[in-house]
């Protein structure tokens, strides 16, 4: 384990490798304990590299068992090897061969990085610095090679053998054992390589590539299981035809294989033609997924494909260019999910999540810029800020200069970039190329940390018909880090007047519906505005910022009512639930309740989806979020609640109106379509404010939908219903769900995760409970994210309690995983970012715990980032 304290490593200190490695042939026989790794590497001086500079090869708890060069063995005074890298003293000035067997045991990895066994089958997890641990190797994404492995098993252990690239060759390789060569022809960087061997059913099919390529694809799955990989490899399918529509980009090998394993850190791996993934992201069945897991394997998939070009083909010259292919890649499939779902609920949820994970992310001690200027562990990087918000940019990148020409701009990159490890100044470039436009200004949003806040006021004159926004950006920043140029702000906008759009208003300054402030200060002027109006601002959220609007609820229901931008309608609603919870009032509450109410009854049944997220009130965790200081998370869920419970008394009888319009028809087959999800989603969130207005009745609502479900979603939905309203129908509808799906791991971590995020002082016991429950171990992430995270990130006022409790039950677990799986612990303690701004009491117990892991010995890198940034120490 690397417990050493890690040196910063600085982008302005990056220098190309000293060596290059052309072609890197591997031989790995693959035992449960003892696989051995023949790792021939074609190695040559770099020309741009330090001349005659030593060899400095990077490992990671590796045994080597020899080492030869140019087929002689290396005099033991040639060269260092340790556990942690392998040094050649002097090389030759040419190209040369470095041949190095190590050995490593598969099965004691619990790290899940490098070769490991999971359940059996033997996989790889490479990214960011996993190859280390399979062999000693220039283990940085600049240093590109063509592979070609030869994988060898025990057959009965391991029928199947998957590899990179294109099959090959496969063969007998003595008594009971057999083996598979593969080929890569496209070089790549160390973090894309895999392998796979081990018992596994597929599902296969045929796609044409729009070049005329005939490409196999197949999705690996647990055997047994085949019936549910279907709608993951549909995804695949989808993903490939529209990855050619949208942005021309053709796959390239014969064969593309998906594998779904049961441990993995991750969601999924985009390794070069045969992805990794996380068992939850490609399982589905009507019984066992919900429609959010549907959506989710669907945008899963298509991201790690997507990632053939932006990440693959163009891979990133180091790992400060981590958004590169991360935040580019996240709004590809957005893009995707967005064109196979409904564009405006999609975006609606896109921006849900970047303010519930990034916003906060930015206003902590974990915040960072989009590219980061330096780290001390790189897997502590792949942040939200790097994916939900590097997707931002490209997003306001594409509104700034138009959907043509960032066609053309991609196209491009594509082109100028193919084989090469890329920079965030090589991305801006394309675009500048095509557009001839400077984005220098724009390339700010890359540097600076922190979430900008946009300021406006308005001004009317009747008599002139004219109408003035004012605009003012600000970014915070304390001492060190002080408001520096102004960033380039795309905003959408409209006005909206009594009866609908002012599409009649005239303002030079806004072209295409978009005004951009690349100032401080700005003022737009918009003439024949014929009534006083509400301005609709950053519509489609065009831009990740905080906005400062003074709006009368009475404004913002005329948003909600007569606004032509979807996304500014459900924001409107947004905005007067959010200051009912921070400033409830009663007189408010039922004028609120009474514009829902009227929305309900002329929309509701038309666009489910849309309805059903205009009643989904902010959670506990954004409602945090807009208090500067001192929160008292019982109070916040003391006025969500009881909003809540206000809301869905007023509208219940338009609430049991929609339920029963909503109902499935007896024997209807359950689909994972935009379309019926959205029924689904609008009924279940029908039942949870009836259930909030009367819980007596909510609760026998709730276990008659539970009984009567024929689909997980409903099920699901029922059951987190129940969990809010205690009593024994409850904990009989907890105990039923559980003795059914005893069998079912994936469905198990959601009767997990509801259960941890019940806002009751009885939950610490109950998690206490669940730890020792048959199918919960910390060895898998799977069941300490449904547990644990989910306790930690999604119950706020049980984890920040008073006494501390919730705050010991998450450092405990940290604690107990950090010398197994240091990756998982450090992810965990992020859940501690927001603790200064916990009232004092609260914040001083985050503090005490905090600073009981720091006095474990040995803490793992992983961990020990974690928490120097958050406590302020690095």
């Amino acid at each position: 384990m690397r417990t050493e304290t890690p040196p910063l490593i600085r982008l302005e200190e990056y220098r190309p490798s000293d060596y290059l490695i052309d072609r890197v042939d591997l031989d790995i026989r693959l035992d449960p304990h003892a696989t051995r790794i023949d790792a021939t590497l074609t190695l040559r001086p770099n020309p741009a590299g330090v001349p005659a500079a030593p060899l400095t090869l990077d490992g990671d708890d590796l045994r080597l068992v020899s080492a030869e060069l140019d087929g002689a063995p290396l005099p033991p005074d040639a060269y260092a090897a340790t556990p942690s890298g392998l040094i050649l003293r002097d090389p030759p000035r040419r190209p040369f061969a470095l041949h190095l067997v190590t050995e490593v045991d598969p099965t004691a990895n619990t790290k899940l990085m490098g070769l490991y066994r999971s359940n059996g089958v033997y996989c790889t997890q490479c990214e960011a610095d996993g190859f280390r641990r399979i062999t000693y190797f220039l283990d940085r994404p600049d240093v590109l090679s063509v592979y070609t492995t030869r994988i060898e098993a025990d057959r009965a252990d391991a029928p199947v053998l998957l590899g990179n690239g294109n099959p090959v060759e496969t063969g007998e390789a003595g008594p009971d054992r057999h083996f598979a060569i593969w080929h890569d022809p496209h070089p790549k960087p160390a973090y894309l390589f895999a392998l796979v061997g081990g018992r596994l059913g597929k599902v296969e099919t045929r796609f044409t590539t729009m070049e005329g390529r005939p490409v196999t694809c197949a999705v690996y799955v647990e055997p047994g299981k085949e019936d549910r990989a279907g709608y993951a490899l549909d995804a695949v399918i989808r993903s490939m035809a529209w990855d050619e529509t949208a942005f021309g980009r053709a796959y390239d090998l014969d064969v593309f294989n998906v594998v779904a394993v049961s441990d993995f850190n991750m969601g999924a791996m985009e390794n070069k033609g045969l992805n990794i993934f996380n068992d939850k992201y490609v399982l589905a069945s009507p019984e066992t997924a919900t429609d959010g897991d549907y959506a989710a394997i669907e945008a899963i998939i298509a991201h790690e494909y997507f990632h053939n070009w932006s990440g693959n083909r163009v891979t990133c010259r180091d790992w400060f260019q981590l958004c590169l292919k991360e935040g580019l890649t996240v709004f590809r499939d957005q893009e995707f999910s967005s064109d196979m779902r409904s564009r405006p609920v999609h975006r609606i949820a896109e921006v849900r999540s970047l303010r519930a994970r990034q916003f906060p992310e930015d206003a902590g001690p974990l915040r960072h810029p989009v590219r980061p200027r330096a780290y001390a562990e790189i897997n502590n990087f792949y942040t939200a800020t790097v994916y939900d918000k590097g997707a931002e940019i490209v997003r306001m990148l594409r509104t700034l200069i138009g959907p043509e020409a960032f066609r053309a701009g991609m196209d491009r990159y594509y082109a100028d970039n193919d084989g090469r490890a890329a920079t965030v100044e090589d991305f801006l470039a394309a675009f500048a190329a095509v557009t001839g436009r400077g984005l220098d200004a724009f390339a700010r949003w890359y540097e600076r940390p922190g979430t900008p806040r946009l300021a406006v006021t308005t001004a009317y004159d009747p008599a002139a018909a004219r109408y003035t926004l004012r605009f003012a950006q600000s970014l915070p920043g304390g001492s060190a880090e002080p408001d520096g140029p102004p960033l380039v702000i795309p905003v959408a906008l409209g006005l909206v007047g009594a009866s609908g759009p002012l599409d009649g208003a005239i303002c030079p300054d806004v072209r295409d519906g978009v005004y951009v402030l690349d100032r401080p200060e700005a003022e737009i002027v918009f003439d024949a505005v014929a009534e006083e109006p509400v301005p609709s601002l950053l519509r489609d959220f065009s831009a990740p910022v905080r906005l400062d609007l003074a709006l009368t609820d009475a404004e913002r229901m005329r948003l909600l009512a007569q606004d032509s931008d979807p996304f500014n309608r459900w924001q409107a609603a947004q905005d007067v639930a959010l200051r009912l919870i921070l400033e409830p009032d009663a007189d408010r509450t039922e004028a609120f309740a009474a514009a829902l109410g009227r929305f309900l009854d002329a929309e509701a049944l038309a666009d489910p989806a849309f309805a059903a997220l205009v009643l989904a009130l902010p959670s506990e965790g954004e409602a945090a979020d807009a208090v500067p200081a001192d929160v008292d998370p019982d109070a916040i869920h003391r006025a969500r609640f009881d909003l809540r419970a206000r809301l869905g008394q007023a509208l219940r009888p338009r609430l049991e109106s929609i339920d029963a319009a909503l109902a499935p028809e007896a024997g209807a087959p359950y689909s994972p379509d935009a379309a019926s999800a959205g029924r689904r989603s609008l009924r279940n969130a029908a039942l949870d404010l009836i259930a909030a207005g009367d819980p007596r009745a909510g609760a026998d609502r709730a276990a008659e939908r539970l009984a009567e479900a024929t689909n997980m979603t409903d099920r699901l939905a029922a059951l987190g219903t129940l969990a809010l309203i205690p009593g024994e129908t409850r904990e009989a509808a907890f105990a039923a769900f559980a003795a059914r799906y005893a069998d079912e791991p994936l469905v198990l971590d959601k009767w997990f995760a509801i259960q941890a995020q019940i806002p009751e002082p009885g939950t610490l016991d109950r998690i206490a409970r669940l730890q020792e429950h048959p199918a919960f171990t910390l060895t898998n992430p799977n069941r300490v994210r449904a547990l644990i995270g989910s306790f930690a990130f999604g119950n706020p006022t049980q984890f920040a309690r008073r006494d501390g409790a919730g705050f010991a039950r998450v450092t405990d677990t940290v604690a107990a995983l950090d010398s197994t799986n240091p990756q998982v612990a450090a992810r965990l303690l992020t859940a501690f970012g927001s603790w200064r701004r916990l009232e004092k009491s609260r914040g001083a117990r985050a503090v005490e715990m905090l600073n009981g892991i720091k006095a474990i010995p040995g803490l793992s890198r992983d961990t020990a980032d974690i928490l120097a940034r958050t406590l302020g120490d690095g």
